[in-house]
């Protein structure tokens, strides 16, 4: 009995060693649980595991805004959270009708800002109706110029960029102009490009640098598709076609949030068709069949004089030297999976040395799949979790 004071005693410190070492652990995990809860409210916010999450999101503001830019304003929109925002974030959609009602775009952009950012998020308009053009990556300069200067939204005078497919590889070359570097704390590429001749050549052929074929998705070679018109068709069928193949890419478009829309004008398109003469007709016929094959043997050899310009292309202009994180899906069909490791060398042999990636199966595109290996997300919530804490870096 005599020794039970002292048996107590050391119990006590026990516990209270494993209560240090589980509050130690939990303040050390903590950043992983909230990257965790935000890609889940994003892919999947009804399930249980969410439901265990103690993360809080915050109630955000949102307003539109007309961005200067020198080739005119751009829409966006600023989600604000009723927090306190410790980061600022612009964040570009890739070629997408939807713009700033785009729901994926909002959700991400609500939630991005609901776990404290400012976020600024801004269809560009060439990108809006299916062009990729130097001016675009003008105006992400220039919105990245305004977005800093804004004391009331940026305080310490830098943001970060989230460039999502196609503007991802704008974003970079953005990025890598003079007086950018510190005007950033880091840019994310998500499913973006390194060469954008590159990218169209294999939507239109499904070759990749090992020789290796994936299947393309036809989204990629109708969007090349269109720049090629003026070179396919005689002078007055380019107008028609153009109509036929922008109706074709608001259908899909639309199927991302309205499939009733999304349907009704692939069956506009098909009429279009109808109406177009040779040879417009048979390009329209292979866009509405989504015949792959046929129509990128016709855009194929046009690939460089349609996208070659530097402007369009990190591999084509001066290097960022901000830190980058490369995010890109394992099975990636518009903008293949070595677009990734490109990025990564040229990157790093311009010297950049803070470049991270991760090329995931739980990533198609530029979406994130609800069904997932725990390796996997794993992973991606770690990424998200470096990522996250280098966008709030001022330093």
């Amino acid at each position: 009995m005599a020794g039970m004071p002292a048996t107590r005693k050391r119990w006590r410190v026990v516990a209270a060693a494993i209560a240090i070492a589980l509050a130690t652990a939990w303040w050390l995990l903590w950043p992983d649980v909230t990257s965790a809860a935000l890609l889940l409210d994003l892919v999947d916010p009804g399930s249980r595991i969410r439901a265990v999450l103690p993360v809080r999101v915050a109630a955000v503001r949102e307003s539109d805004i007309a961005v200067p830019t020198r080739h005119g304003e751009v829409e966006g929109r600023l989600h604000i959270p009723d927090a306190a925002a410790n980061r600022t974030l612009l964040i570009v959609p890739g070629v997408h009708a939807g713009g700033i009602h785009e729901p994926r775009l909002a959700a991400l952009a609500r939630r991005v800002a609901g776990a404290g950012a400012t976020v600024l998020t801004l269809p560009l308009p060439d990108l809006r109706t299916y062009r990729i053009t130097p001016e675009s990556t003008d105006q992400i300069e220039d919105a990245i110029t305004w977005l800093s200067s804004r004391k009331d939204l940026a305080p310490t005078g830098r943001v970060g960029v989230i460039g999502v497919s196609f503007a991802g590889g704008l974003a970079l070359v953005a990025a890598g102009r003079p007086g950018m570097r510190e005007r950033l704390t880091a840019v994310v590429s998500l499913g973006g490009h390194a060469d954008l001749p590159r990218a169209m050549a294999y939507a239109c052929t499904g070759r990749l640098p090992d020789g290796s074929i994936r299947t393309p998705h036809d989204y990629g070679v109708v969007l090349a598709l269109r720049a090629a018109i003026p070179r396919l068709v005689p002078p007055d069928q380019v107008a028609a076609l153009d109509r036929a193949v922008v109706t074709f890419l608001d259908a899909s478009s639309y199927a991302t949030f309205d499939m009733t829309r999304g349907m009704a004008l692939l069956a506009e398109a098909r009429q279009q068709e109808d109406a177009l003469p040779e040879p417009a007709r048979t390009l329209m016929h292979y866009v509405n069949t989504r015949d792959v094959s046929p129509l990128g043997a016709r855009v194929a050899p046009l690939v460089e004089a349609l996208g070659g310009h530097p402007a369009l292309s990190p591999g084509r202009s001066p290097a960022t030297g901000a830190p980058v994180f490369i995010l890109h899906g394992q099975l990636d069909n518009v903008i293949p999976t070595p677009e990734a490791d490109r990025l990564v060398a040229l990157l790093s042999g311009a010297g950049n040395t803070h470049v991270r990636t991760l090329v995931t199966p739980l990533v198609t595109h530029a979406a994130m799949q609800s069904d997932f290996a725990w390796a996997d997300a794993w992973r991606l919530v770690r990424f998200w979790t470096k990522t996250w804490k280098q966008l709030a870096t001022v330093s």
